[in-house]
């Protein structure tokens, strides 16, 4: 069966390391994961982007945890990611990078009025309460979760967590596993650094933030993609923006392009619009709002983007 078809489904990484995996990974439909220790505690990351999503990723959990979750990690602050927090115990505390916590109070539920077919059920706002800036080693039992800042690539604040006894990364939205990735509110300079920190950890497991898991050389078949289409995204951008186009018009002229074929190929124009943003010197942190770029990304879509979540 084609994977974006498949119903939403638990895949054991590897010993203790659960993936949540929900295709088709469009817009608002991500992967989160979980990690069990020898006590039954467990250390989630992520939730999702609806009530009905993230009730389900945490009946999963319960199967197969003994206890309530030792912590929950928020990869980055992109809704899909973290409007499921309120969900998880209050006692189990949310960790985040501390951009992770300025943007999702900054956000709110903002994208529920750009992205509105879904029934996102009863939300509420969860910032997370601990924050980091650089690295932060949680200890589940016996087993060492590292939490690594790789921003700014897909955001400021994005963090992989990394199992160096498993060799197993989540990625979060650093890797799209067969769909375009998204810049808009990170950085086309920095995601190749992003790429650069991950290959050293050099994973055996990689956990994309959408998409199916990838396992040794489909790893590093990822990686190579992704480096490709942001270098690809940098020479399209830097050509229009010389010739005095508009991201949208440069994107129309690179419709026809080796990536064309990636899912959401309307992520072109938002991450042309970052691109755009570093060519003409703005501080690489310059916010670049979703709401915002929308229209451009509806117009080059060619008609209301949908969600399925």
């Amino acid at each position: 069966m084609d994977w974006a078809k498949r119903d939403t489904y638990v895949e054991e990484v590897t010993d203790g390391v659960f993936a949540f995996i929900q295709p088709d990974g469009s817009w608002m439909i991500n992967n989160t994961g979980f990690v069990v220790g020898s006590s039954g505690r467990s250390v989630l990351v992520d939730t999702s982007s609806t009530q009905r999503r993230t009730t389900h990723f945490l009946d999963e959990v319960g199967r197969r945890a003994s206890q309530p979750p030792m912590a929950l990690v928020n990869t980055h602050h992109h809704p899909d990611h973290t409007y499921g927090n309120y969900l998880v115990p209050e006692s189990t505390p949310v960790v985040a990078h501390h951009l992770c916590r300025t943007e999702v109070i900054a956000a709110g539920l903002e994208a529920t009025k750009v992205i509105t077919q879904p029934d996102y059920g009863d939300l509420r706002v969860r910032p997370p309460e601990f924050t980091f800036s650089h690295e932060l080693t949680l200890h589940l039992d016996d087993e060492p979760v590292e939490l690594i800042h790789v921003g700014p690539a897909h955001t400021t604040n994005d963090v992989v967590v990394w199992l160096p006894r498993q060799r197993c990364l989540f990625a979060g939205d650093v890797a799209f596993a067969g769909g375009q990735p998204f810049l808009l509110e990170g950085s086309v300079q920095g995601f190749p650094k992003a790429l650069a920190r991950i290959r050293e950890l050099n994973p055996e497991y990689l956990v994309p933030g959408h998409g199916p898991v990838c396992r040794g050389a489909e790893v590093t078949q990822l990686l190579d993609d992704l480096d490709s289409y942001v270098a690809f995204v940098a020479k399209v951008a830097a050509e229009g923006h010389a010739a005095g186009l508009t991201p949208l018009q440069t994107a129309i002229e690179n419709r026809d392009n080796p990536y064309a074929g990636w899912q959401e190929t309307e992520r072109f124009v938002g991450n042309l619009h970052r691109a755009f943003s570093e060519l003409s010197g703005a501080p690489i942190d310059t916010r670049l709002r979703v709401p915002d770029v929308w229209p451009d990304m509806v117009a080059f879509h060619g008609g209301p983007i949908e969600t399925h979540a």
